[in-house]
């Protein structure tokens, strides 16, 4: 497909030992057809499992969800220059937190602060971003305390799962689903540190995983990975805190089996929200109520794959692109901009363990 037109993807990926990945990929997407092109490896790293630009769209940074780096226990972010005339990826450097393994990565506005999180390990961390791109020294490393929620296995501990800033980039909200909370601190981007300043709990059990802000700022909306649910709130712009607006489920009423959620995302133009469902292996859609935030579900489709751990849309919003970890593929849904529902594509492109799905700038 030619390049000019073609908008490029990266996939982060689990690599195994044996396994098939290796590492950061790209691949390309028609977007008349939503045809993919074939996997390019782009980057040899370890489990980049998920991956976050710069603003100016011109460094890619990938964390490492691994228990050692350069032979010490602990996590590592890297950062890589974005050529995009070729596409390629060229290493710049590689910072390690001093703790255990990362699972999330997001940059501030700015492009100052580069904010990551340890499952395992339990922390949330900041390190300064240089002027060219590469990574200082970390900065804040906050551990998670509080009372663990009701799930025995799963929330065993603190779980921070996921980074998310406030549109005016003030604030830093942390998903912890081992602590059935939402943790938010204030963000100082010149010195790219991290200071408490409250938590909001969640329903006992409710595991929240991800989260992504409206656009205007009002509304913060909350995946939970353990009860199936999309938690909406009211987000206070003085402080910082948040108000419950509503709950609402991602499964069909009848489902009885196992699944936990994943990824969730706003459409560009706010309209729609999307969510994954591992275990019934699909996508919700809601409606969403601009004044209000509240979610009305439009459908429930299958992914045409297992395990939907992350997908995206497109900028223009006109496709969304799954990846399937567990059936190593990738699938394509075009989207109805009226309605928000999805149409799968006839493609099913292979991809080894594919757990992140970032557009090119």
């Amino acid at each position: 497909m030619p390049l000019a037109t073609s908008l490029l993807i990266f996939l982060g990926t689990y690599t195994p030992a044996g396994g098939e990945s290796r590492g950061i990929y790209s691949v390309r997407l028609d977007p008349v057809s939503g045809h993919l092109s074939e996997p390019v490896l782009v980057a040899a790293t370890p489990n980049p499992t998920f991956l976050a630009w710069h603003p100016d769209g011109r460094t890619l940074y990938a964390l490492s969800e691994s228990g050692t780096v350069d032979g010490k226990a602990g996590g590592a972010l890297a950062a890589f220059r974005y050529d995009a005339a070729t596409g390629s990826l060229s290493p710049l450097n590689t910072e390690a937190t001093g703790g255990i393994g990362l699972a999330h990565v997001a940059v501030d506005a700015s492009g100052r602060t580069a904010a990551v999180i340890s499952y395992n390990g339990g922390y949330t961390a900041a390190f300064p971003l240089l002027a060219d791109g590469r990574l200082g020294a970390r900065t804040s490393l906050i551990p998670h305390t509080g009372p663990l929620g009701p799930h025995a296995q799963r929330q065993d501990k603190p779980h921070p799962h996921s980074i998310t800033y406030s549109p005016d980039n003030r604030f830093v909200y942390v998903c912890d689903l081992g602590l059935d909370r939402v943790f938010h601190y204030r963000l100082d981007p010149a010195a790219a540190t991290l200071t408490p300043a409250g938590t909001t709990a969640t329903a006992p059990g409710a595991g929240p995983r991800h989260s992504k802000f409206s656009a205007d700022g009002r509304f913060l909306y909350v995946i939970n990975e353990l009860n199936g649910t999309i938690g909406v709130f009211a987000a206070e712009p003085a402080s910082g805190a948040l108000t419950p607006v509503q709950a609402i489920g991602t499964l069909p009423a009848d489902f009885t089996g196992t699944s936990i959620c994943a990824e969730i995302r706003l459409s560009p133009d706010g309209r729609f929200v999307y969510g994954s469902n591992r275990g019934h292996d699909s996508l919700v859609v809601f409606a969403r109520d601009a004044a209000a935030g509240t979610l009305t579900l439009v459908e429930i489709v299958p992914t045409g794959g297992k395990h939907p751990r992350n997908f995206n849309l497109s900028p223009d919003g006109r496709w969304l692109v799954c990846g399937n970890r567990d059936s190593n593929n990738v699938t394509v849904f075009a989207v109805n901009p009226a309605s928000g529902r999805l149409t799968r594509t006839a493609q099913t492109l292979s991809a080894p363990q594919a757990v992140c799905v970032l557009f090119a700038p």
